[in-house]
């Protein structure tokens, strides 16, 4: 899964990495967590590609209410095109949710105790930034604005992961953005195979501190290395 990431690059590498027409303002987060309002980026017709701030938890169009996102913060990659849930925003509503890293918490056995330590993962460079497939929904409440979610694809883990935890974003890589964000683009075949693990060349991960398990633990002091 992923739960927790962050995006703290300034607004003009974002803009620039990802080729953005436009791209509003989103203040730095190192401690991002579902629920939150994050940046995605989707195509826009005649435009090109535009970031917008949506919800993190996928809400469907057809939910009855919008508690249902609460739950779908991922979809697993290996069911995203039959799942009822995700299917619809995988053939026509996909998007990517940059990043400058992600958290995953490794189980560790100590003195016959099982604790979960919270890793940092992040471009190997470090003047890259992660671009992770995701999906998007709008949900039209009977009152009110329509609400425009987002979920995060998952995937089996590479080297880097696997002695971490046994899933990852998936994490796509520039000459395929235009495909995945095709809107015209319904070949599920073709999309379903750039579902895969990260090249593990590209990646790094340290320990952090285990403060960031509370969503409230924002700024710098999340990214930094733990002194083990």
């Amino acid at each position: 899964m992923c739960g927790r990431y962050a995006l703290y690059g300034p607004h003009s590498r974002v803009t620039e990495a990802l080729l953005l027409k436009y791209c509003p303002e989103y203040g730095k987060r190192y401690n991002i967590a579902p629920q939150s309002n994050i940046l995605v980026i989707r195509r826009k017709a005649e435009v090109g590609r535009v970031g917008q701030l949506v919800k993190w938890g996928l809400v469907p169009s057809w939910s009855k209410d919008a508690t249902i996102g609460n739950k779908l913060t991922n979809a697993r990659g290996e069911t995203v095109a039959e799942k009822p849930s995700f299917r619809s925003s995988f053939t026509k509503h996909r998007c990517l949710i940059p990043a400058n890293g992600f958290y995953e918490w490794k189980a560790i056995t100590e003195a016959g105790k099982t604790r979960k330590q919270p890793y940092y993962i992040h471009p190997t460079d470090p003047t890259d930034l992660f671009a992770f497939a995701g999906l998007l929904a709008v949900w039209r409440p009977p009152e009110g604005d329509p609400l425009v979610t987002a979920c995060i694809i998952t995937t089996g883990p590479n080297a880097v992961m696997e002695s971490i935890h046994d899933r990852m974003p998936v994490i796509l890589q520039p000459e395929q953005y235009d495909f995945w964000l095709d809107p015209e683009n319904q070949d599920k075949e073709a999309l379903q195979d750039l579902i895969r693990p990260a090249d593990p060349a590209l990646m790094s991960a340290y320990p952090v501190s285990p403060a960031i398990n509370s969503g409230r633990v924002e700024g710098p002091e999340c990214i930094e290395a733990l002194n083990e």
